[in-house]
């Protein structure tokens, strides 16, 4: 049992990598970026989503030190990347919030797309 929650997990791994094509550094600069008003400037542990400040704290974390809550959250992540990446931007979703809502997640779109995700 143990052997294929290990296969498991190291899928999940390789999924999540493959689909958060931003390294660490680019996405806490991107958060920061994108979170960053006219007059105000969000603390950098505070900027960004929820979901965001989760991507960037497994891309710091090894693999054996993931919690129940990051397993669940790059499940997510990794739907969500193969799923926009498929129906693309539509119309309620103009180009630029479709890619910047996918950064948010760590997937930058204008990158070369991994087989695994297409």
């Amino acid at each position: 049992m143990a052997d294929a929650e290990t296969f498991e997990m190291d899928a999940l791994w390789a999924e999540f990598h493959n689909a958060v094509n931003m390294t660490s550094q680019e996405l806490a600069a991107w958060l920061r970026t994108s979170s960053a008003g006219e007059e105000s400037e969000q603390p950098p542990e505070r900027a960004g989503s929820e979901q965001g400040r989760g991507v960037l704290a497994i891309l710091r974390k090894r693999q054996m030190d993931l919690t129940d809550a990051d397993i669940g959250l790059m499940h997510d992540v990794v739907d969500t990347v193969r799923t926009e990446r498929t129906t693309g931007p539509r119309r309620e979703v103009p180009e630029p919030a479709w890619r910047y809502r996918l950064m948010s997640l760590g997937h930058d779109p204008l990158r070369a797309e991994p087989d695994d995700l297409a």
